[in-house]
């Protein structure tokens, strides 16, 4: 019956190919196709410009049509965060997937091993612990995989977001020289990403967490160097901290996520000198159910976008507040003067975190032509979604 009722939406939203924006159902996930398409290009260009790798997180928009696309304006590949995420991206066509994450359960491994025997697809993964190295190499050989330098692996150090990875300097050479010591195995640089600096309200704040990241991975690059070891490359950065990686110098590679579709969240960051700005490109839609004198209630709930950093803000009609309703409400409040929505009037909301938001959908409808009068381009699948193994 799920199937069925999956299959039954996405031949709706199908049919509204060629139609205006006023034919897509609500509550639904809507991607402004102009929008994201300049956002995909002011990346590509500051990467070009800078001379570092572009490699986008796909775990942000879970779509292998979005990755090829990143992939031809230039990205080298993307990262993932999960084993499951990788394979499936990877039977879908992307063929350059770094798993951004620690993997330690061997049946994951195994998945992992089977398809770098079987995909034409590259993989890399990073490591954190001795116990995930081992692991790793087992996985390759119980796959009979026995080609030298088959799987590129990033040692993860931590920075100062406080979760994964070692700590910088000598433990993170005890862990290259783990991975040198197996020849499936090929060490391909430093994980460094500093995921609490992404969000740190200030410019002042993001620029002092990644000095202190800088400092961190020069002092393991110098450790590494005095051990006999080179540093083939530095990754990580995101949305929020990219400008400051792309000129330290250290940093090789970015992991850009958000910028595609952006979020209320990042939209609260003050703005970094000198950096692209980004627009909003990732909205849903939804329409008023109820009304009376002191509010009205919209069809997006919980259920249709992540509620983890915040509510979504209101991006049409002006002058309206978001409040949780529930799983399948939200309240809509007039501010400023302006009038409440009609009953049965469209409100475009901007979701508080992009990532999970997009999860929680089968699909996302592309609209060319704007919000207001833009005509259904494509429907894009999540092909992604829920896969957390």
């Amino acid at each position: 019956m799920h199937d069925t009722a999956i299959t039954a939406r996405w031949q709706r939203a199908q049919a509204c190919i060629g139609h205006g924006v006023d034919t897509i159902d609500t509550p639904l996930l809507v991607i402004d196709l102009d929008a994201m398409e300049r956002n995909l290009a002011r990346m590509a260009a500051f990467a070009s410009e800078h001379g570092v790798r572009l490699r986008p997180h796909a775990k942000m928009h879970k779509s292998a049509e979005l990755a090829r696309l990143q992939m031809s304006h230039g990205a080298v590949g993307v990262c993932v965060q999960k084993t499951d995420e990788a394979l499936a991206l990877a039977h879908a066509g992307v063929r350059d997937i770094y798993i951004s994450n620690e993997v330690i359960a061997p049946a994951k491994l195994l998945r992992l091993a089977q398809a770098v025997r079987d995909l034409p697809t590259k993989f890399s993964i990073a490591v954190d612990s001795l116990l995930g190295v081992t692991r790793l190499a087992q996985a390759l050989q119980t796959a009979g995989v026995d080609t030298p330098a088959s799987l590129d692996v990033l040692v993860e150090i931590d920075v100062g977001h406080g979760r994964c990875g070692v700590a910088p300097g000598a433990p993170a050479v005890a862990l290259v020289q783990a991975i040198s010591a197996h020849p499936v195995l090929r060490f391909a640089g430093l994980q460094a990403y500093h995921g609490g600096a992404q969000h740190h309200r200030t410019a002042a704040g993001r620029a002092e967490a990644m000095a202190a990241a800088t400092n961190a991975v020069e002092a393991t690059r110098d450790a590494l160097k005095t051990a006999g070891f080179h540093v083939p490359l530095v990754t990580g950065a995101g949305t929020g901290t990219f400008l400051l990686e792309a000129g330290s110098g250290v940093w090789g590679e970015l992991q850009v996520g958000s910028y595609l579709f952006m979020d209320a969240d990042y939209a609260g960051n003050e703005a970094t000198p000198l950096a692209p700005v980004f627009e909003h490109a990732l909205f849903v839609k939804c329409q008023v159910m109820s009304l009376n004198a002191a509010h009205a209630v919209c069809d997006a709930g919980h259920k249709s976008h992540a509620i983890d950093s915040g509510m979504p803000s209101v991006w049409f009609p002006s002058g309206l507040s978001y409040a949780s309703g529930g799983d399948e409400h939200g309240v809509l409040r007039a501010q400023g003067g302006h009038p409440l929505p009609e009953l049965g009037e469209v409100v475009w909301l901007v979701p508080g975190h992009c990532d999970p938001t997009v999860n929680l959908h089968d699909f996302m409808v592309g609209v060319r032509g704007g919000l207001a009068a833009g005509v259904v381009e494509r429907v894009i699948r999540v092909d992604t979604r829920g896969c957390l193994g």
